[in-house]
């Protein structure tokens, strides 16, 4: 019944599934370490990007949160938000998109604090939407896409010191 299901989904996002999975595989090793070994690869602490994007890119957005969603249910470890959110920024960022992580705060119902991470690229929240509503943001983390113009502005720049 289930491996039916995987047969509706579009052919882009079942091409994408092996490589979320692994994703999720790689991203939950990497929570092992310390909080400061791994963050750093998020981007850039206190910085959003555009919430804008290219035409086309918005598909690509939407096929990744849905292997990210399809392939976190098939994963023999626990994929936390926080997980989901390391894959699929991972996977935008191979593809040169550009992402927000967001780390949120809330007091659950036993008055206990949970926390909860989702990322959104351009207008598209990737990971992370159902429950976001409920946490305050206490963390945000940009990454831009490294571009051929984002290089050789960083080149020129690096070369006028």
């Amino acid at each position: 019944m289930r491996i039916q299901r995987l047969f509706l989904l579009p052919p882009k996002v079942r091409r994408l599934l092996p490589e979320a999975w692994l994703e999720l595989g790689c991203a939950r090793f990497r929570q092992r370490r310390s909080f400061g070994d791994y963050s750093g690869a998020w981007g850039i602490c206190v910085e959003e990007t555009s919430w804008q994007c290219e035409d086309g890119q918005e598909e690509s957005i939407r096929h990744i949160s849905q292997a990210v969603d399809v392939a976190s249910r098939y994963t023999p470890w626990r994929s936390s938000c926080l997980v989901q959110a390391a894959a699929a920024m991972t996977l935008l960022g191979r593809r040169k998109l550009d992402c927000t992580l967001y780390l949120g705060t809330a007091k659950n119902a036993a008055g206990r604090l949970a926390a909860h991470a989702w990322v959104r690229s351009g207008p598209i929240y990737v990971t992370g939407e159902r429950e976001m509503e409920a946490f305050t943001v206490v963390g945000i983390f940009g990454r831009h896409a490294v571009t051929a113009t984002n290089t050789k502005i960083a080149d020129k720049g690096s070369s006028l010191f």
